[in-house]
């Protein structure tokens, strides 16, 4: 079988990447994975076994299309193609499969159907209407959370759709060791990007209302993004500016999972939540608004607005240890031969 992927992940040209083995993985039972990757700049293809990445090295955004169809006609015609999004991605995509006439799989990783994703912005708001488009013409979908397959049945698509959440190493992170924070008793973390829909003001509100109680805690941020400075300046008008530090982005995590002994989680939508799942496997208890796998995974749900009340309530309550509650792969080949089971369905849907 000859599968083309169409994607945007950029790690994949990083050899030895999570992004790089899993696509190794991939090729090693699908037969040839091709992936054309939407980038901008200079990028090496990355070759190994049956796996080819082929970046566009595109000078603008508004020649990926061009770029994705003048690497397509140097490749054998596939038996499928996949698609990592089904906003712009999902677009050239569809366009690709109907002039090679294959069938499409299209991956959905994020909630793009909640109300607040399309009222973040103008641009969500188009890419919520290109999915529908899209989606509504795909051979075969893959989601990652039941809402998200619930919500598109609900729009009366009928093409089959397969829920296979992300791999998360749950071992790992069962493993890490747990350590006390050196500066105060209790220590909150949130992870995330520093941009509106992650709506880190909830966690300093929540770090100022238990800090107005009395009790020794301490907020760590981890991220990156436009809105570092408005945190901070937050922090102070809360009065809890001491109390808070705010790190840059970690690729590996243990460390603060280590000396959590909470994770705030007050998105305004999350695509599946990562956080949330790690934190759980690591047995740190998880306070989160009702999105991605939150109330699946076993965290504590509430309102952006009841989140500072309920930490206060934790705080004085407990329960100082969490589970995660789902475990939907046994191991790492698990998941990848259920994943490339769905692509290859797609094929035997339309023969």
């Amino acid at each position: 079988m000859r599968v083309l992927s169409i994607g945007t992940d950029r790690k994949l040209f990083e050899e030895g990447s999570s992004v790089f083995e899993r696509q190794v993985a991939y090729a090693d039972i699908l037969g040839e994975l091709e992936t054309i990757v939407l980038t901008k700049g200079k990028y090496n293809s990355a070759r190994s076994g049956k796996l080819t990445a082929i970046p566009t090295n595109s000078s603008s955004k508004f020649l990926y299309f061009r770029d994705v169809w003048r690497i397509v006609h140097t490749l054998a015609r596939p038996d499928v193609i996949t698609s990592q999004d089904p906003f712009e991605t999902g677009l050239i995509a569809l366009f690709l499969a109907r002039r090679l006439k294959v069938p499409l799989h299209v991956q959905v990783h994020t909630d793009f159907a909640s109300r607040e994703f399309a009222r973040h912005s103008f641009r969500n708001w188009l890419r919520q209407r290109i999915a529908w488009f899209v989606l509504k013409r795909a051979a075969r979908i893959r989601v990652i959370l039941g809402r998200t397959a619930d919500d598109i049945a609900a729009k009366g698509i009928s093409t089959p759709i397969t829920v296979l959440p992300i791999f998360v190493d749950i071992a790992k992170f069962g493993a890490i060791p747990r350590t006390k924070h050196p500066r105060w008793k209790i220590a909150i973390l949130s992870v995330g990007r520093f941009e509106r829909e992650k709506h880190f003001e909830v966690s300093i509100q929540a770090l100022a209302a238990a800090r107005t109680k009395g009790h020794d805690v301490g907020l760590t941020l981890v991220g990156e993004g436009s809105l570092r400075q408005h945190y901070y300046r937050y922090a102070q008008r809360l009065r809890v500016a001491d109390r808070l530090d705010m790190i840059g982005w970690q690729h590996n995590l243990a460390n603060q999972y280590s000396m959590a002994d909470i994770v705030i989680v007050p998105s305004k939508y999350e695509g599946y939540g990562l956080v949330i799942v790690e934190a759980l496997a690591a047995g740190i208890p998880v306070l989160s608004t009702d999105v991605g796998i939150a109330r699946e995974a076993g965290a504590m749900v509430f309102s952006a607005k009841e989140i500072p009340h309920a930490l206060v309530r934790w705080i004085e309550n407990g329960p100082r240890m969490a589970s995660l509650a789902t475990r939907p792969y046994k191991d790492f080949e698990e998941y990848v031969t259920k994943y490339c089971a769905d692509i290859a369905a797609t094929i035997k849907a339309v023969v």
